[in-house]
């Protein structure tokens, strides 16, 4: 019976019925339908009753019951907004050029707001098409390295296969490998990336084919293409059952069966292929490949499970192969296993070191939503200040207003729709420059393949979102300023209307900090940009050039053909090379301590080669076999191992012993954007070359290369050539430095345009409340210094103090900025916040100067009849 009386009917049924009905109907019909509901719930289950109770209760809603609504006050408002449409629009035509500094400046920042808003769609919904997403998990591991627990994307080699015996749980397991293959259909013959992967790929991963079959990717002699590659060799025509030849070196060659052809990709995806082929064939290409050494790691192990919910129990139940690697590989000591789904992995990315997903933009997350707001805010800002020089033109409609019945409420009422009007007319012209002009330019100037369907619900929700806040946030501070004006003070013309308004001054206080901020952030990207363009990398880069060879063979036939060549002065041959190709190692230091490091493994000549500068030790012998547990480090890894004597120190790797015999000087192996990190070099095995590299004498770099690729067509005709000059191996991230200095300047620039209107309008304010004050100063014989004087004299105040704020803001926010985003950032200076603070006050003396021009050549009678 307790039980019984705890289920209550709902309430909200109950609340309509009283605002509607009668109040002599209300109580009989109250208990009835609360009986009636007590007897459905002992019949019935509580849902059902609730469901008969709110029914029956809407029924009751008849005409009889029903109060006269006529006496409630009416919500068709329709016919007062329409007045406020009419009057919002004939201010837009009668006030042109302030309407045009209104439009057009929200308008820019809604544009932006709009570009922001298409790269976070973007951006959060990459990958997120996959059917499987919350049901596919990447396996990671967490292993301790210098000090702090990483999270890693690749696993033991033999992992997927355990899983998918022990575990009932899951249903499919893919292992996934990455290699470099040669592939040639008929005359067309490129170096590709080819994804070895097991079958389970295209059912875990939902890619729709445009032809073929995913089931074919079972039989090691399919392959599967991405559109583009098909494109690429077979142009327009279906391309399946056509074969492709696979070279793997100089001497391995396969045929493949084109089985399917992946239709275009979704632009918002991170994960994908260009060619797909059995995993299997990983053990065809390299006899020695051993899929069950837990030494070697695979680039990704995928499960897909039936039930989420198994997850913590798998992940509990992996710890016995922590115990199975660690036995076998202790330097690269695995602490826990993790799995993380598909749908949250492109988010986790900037996390998880070496994950399949790996395409996270931490700049655009944090640098796209900051550029929003600050122009938002600009426009905003400038906006109450032009409304506020736009109402003293309208005091004596307010009067009218007022004395006719309308209270303040209605007046606020009134500016904020019309403000809705004006913001609607800025979204408008906003999403046009978004489509026709904004968008366009960033997706080429990013490369992000930015799109918005017009149908996207959450597309319109933003809109109106935007709408709706930029409309009253930049419109309730004027409504509520103008709306407090008495009629009396309004027609006595005692209303000294924009003399004295501090919050006014302290918007456009804002407005410059903001803008100075900007403008400091362009100033300095273009000057880091040029720092980076001229920072050493470590080494000579200039007169250096590489060829990428596919095993020893066809490295002693290229380099035995290209030392014949005068214009080449040095030579040198390894397995690794500088911002190429590099492994990772763990170096083990007593008494216990581990360390990752970047490993390179070359010839004797390597560091004279590439010009790496030897500063304690020497480097390696020539044909020395005691070279063999020797090895080179850097500076920056005797610094961080605090090695006092570097030069006979000793320490494990891969359970072998070696002893530092030099140091040379630090070099970049990565952009900028990145640290440089510890690193060892060892003596390459002749038969792992796969980089010969050679010095040549200036001047002779492009006759020389042109003799290396003429060699190489000699020796294999049907291997592309895959080599280049050193300086151009990191031409895509000084690209990325245009791209982002060209960025920032644009948007110092909308910065810059955005304050001067601010300036303007609260200027103008200021000159039209004072018209006649400046016509009675000039009609007793004040000259315009004098004018110019008074007018200058409290702004030079107000720009004082928000520079003064500002330009400490501006360093501080700027230097994190970049400290974020490089690596090696240049060293902070004062002179980007000195030229920002600069150009804000030539724009200020500009603005100031177009209304003291203006005062000059009015007329002063004309002045002295202004009411």
């Amino acid at each position: 019976m307790s039980q019984q009386n705890d289920i209550r009917p709902p309430k909200w049924p109950l609340k309509l019925l009283r605002f509607f009905v009668k109040k002599e109907y209300l109580e009989e019909i109250e208990g009835d339908m609360e009986e009636i509901f007590f007897d459905n719930v002992e019949q019935l289950s509580p849902k059902q009753a609730r469901r008969i109770y709110t029914t029956e209760m809407a029924k009751l809603l008849r005409p009889i019951l029903l109060k006269n609504l006529t006496q409630i006050p009416t919500l068709n408002h329709y016919p007062m907004f329409k007045n406020y449409f009419k009057i919002s629009v004939r201010s837009l035509i009668k006030n042109p050029l302030s309407s045009f500094i209104n439009v057009v400046g929200l308008a820019v920042a809604i544009g932006i707001c709009l570009v922001v808003y298409a790269f976070i769609e973007y951006d959060y919904s990459i990958d997120q098409f996959h059917k499987n997403k919350n049901e596919v998990y990447l396996a990671t591991f967490f292993a301790n390295r210098d000090g702090a627990v990483q999270q890693y994307g690749t696993t033991p080699r033999p992992l997927g296969d355990m899983l998918k015996e022990d575990f009932g749980q899951i249903k499919k397991v893919c292992r996934v490998e990455d290699g470099s293959v040669v592939l040639k259909h008929e005359d067309n013959v490129f170096h590709e990336r080819v994804r070895y992967a097991d079958s389970e790929f295209l059912e875990m991963f939902t890619f729709p084919l445009k032809w073929g079959t995913a089931g074919s990717l079972a039989d090691l002699s399919n392959i599967i293409l991405s559109e583009e590659m098909s494109i690429k060799y077979f142009g327009e025509e279906n391309p399946v059952g056509k074969d492709m030849m696979m070279i793997f070196g100089d001497s391995i060659s396969r045929t493949f069966t084109v089985t399917g052809v992946a239709a275009t990709f979704p632009k918002a995806h991170d994960i994908d292929f260009n060619f797909l082929i059995n995993f299997e064939n990983t053990r065809v290409f390299n006899p020695k490949y051993d899929v069950h050494d837990w030494r070697e790691f695979l680039n990704a192990t995928l499960i897909q499970v039936d039930n989420p919910s198994s997850i913590k129990s798998i992940e509990q139940g992996m710890d016995k192969y922590k115990i199975m690697q660690n036995e076998v590989q202790s330097d690269w000591a695995i602490s826990s296993f993790a799995l993380v789904p598909l749908a949250t992995l492109h988010d986790k990315t900037g996390t998880i070191k070496n994950a399949i997903s790996h395409d996270y933009n931490l700049e655009g997350r944090i640098g796209m939503p900051i550029i929003a707001i600050f122009m938002l805010a600009l426009a905003c800002f400038n906006y109450i200040n032009i409304a506020i020089v736009s109402a003293a033109k309208r005091l004596k409609e307010i009067g009218v207003r007022k004395v006719i019945g309308a209270n303040r409420v209605k007046v606020i009422i009134q500016f904020l729709t019309e403000n809705i009007v004006v913001t609607f007319f800025a979204l408008l012209m906003g999403f046009i420059l978004f489509v026709t002009i904004f968008l366009p330019w960033f997706v080429q100037f990013t490369g992000w393949p930015l799109e918005f369907r017009l149908l996207d619900r959450n597309l319109w929700i933003f809109l109106l979102s935007l709408l709706f806040f930029t409309g009253i946030a930049s419109g309730i501070y004027p409504a509520f300023y103008i709306s407090k004006f008495e009629a009396v003070t309004i027609f006595k013309g005692s209303l000294q209307f924009g003399r004295k308004n501090p919050i006014t001054k302290i918007f456009l206080g804002i407005q410059l900090i903001l803008a100075c901020i900007t403008i400091t952030a362009g100033v300095v990207f273009t000057q880091n940009n040029s720092y980076q363009n001229n920072r050493s990398w470590g080494y000579n880069q200039t007169e250096a050039m590489y060829i990428n060879v596919p095993d020893k063979s066809a490295y002693n036939k290229l380099n035995a053909a290209i030392i014949q060549n005068p214009n080449v002065l040095l030579h040198s041959g390894s397995a690794n090379h500088l911002g190429k190709n590099t492994t990772s190692a763990v170096v083990r230091m007593p008494p216990d301590r581990k360390y990752e490091v970047q490993q390179l493994a070359v010839d004797a000549n390597y560091f004279e080669t590439m010009g790496l500068q030897v500063v304690q030790g020497r480097g390696f012998k020539q044909h020395a076999e005691s070279d063999k547990q020797a090895v080179v480090v850097n500076e920056l890894l005797v610094k961080n191992f605090n090695l006092l004597q570097p030069i006979g120190e000793q320490f494990e790797m891969d359970s072998i012993k070696y002893e530092v015999v030099g140091v040379i000087k630090d070099f970049h192996n990565e952009s900028f954007f990145n640290e440089m990190k510890p690193t060892i070099f060892k003596v390459a095995e002749e038969k792992d070359y796969r980089y010969l590299s050679i010095r040549v004498r200036s001047g002779s770099e492009i006759e020389t290369y042109k003799a290396l690729q003429s060699q190489w067509a000699k020796l294999y005709p049907e291997i592309p050539f895959q080599g280049g000059h050193q300086e151009d191996v990191w031409s895509y991230y000084y690209e990325s430095l245009d791209r982002s200095e060209k960025f920032n300047k644009i948007i110092a620039a909308i910065a810059v345009m955005l304050a001067s209107l601010g300036l303007y309008g609260l200027v103008s304010l200021n000159v039209s409340g004072r018209v006649r004050e400046f016509s009675i100063r000039k009609t007793l014989g004040a000259g315009i210094n004098t004018i110019a004087t008074i007018i200058l004299k409290q702004y030079v105040l107000l720009t004082a103090i928000a520079l003064i704020i500002g330009a400490p803001i501006s360093y501080i926010f700027t230097k994190a900025y970049l400290a974020m985003l490089f690596a090696y950032s240049m060293p902070m200076g004062y002179s980007g916040v000195t030229i920002a603070v600069i150009i804000l006050i030539i724009v200020l003396v500009g603005v100031v100067f177009t209304q003291i021009r203006k005062v000059s050549k009015s007329n002063p009678v004309d002045g002295l009849k202004v009411e």
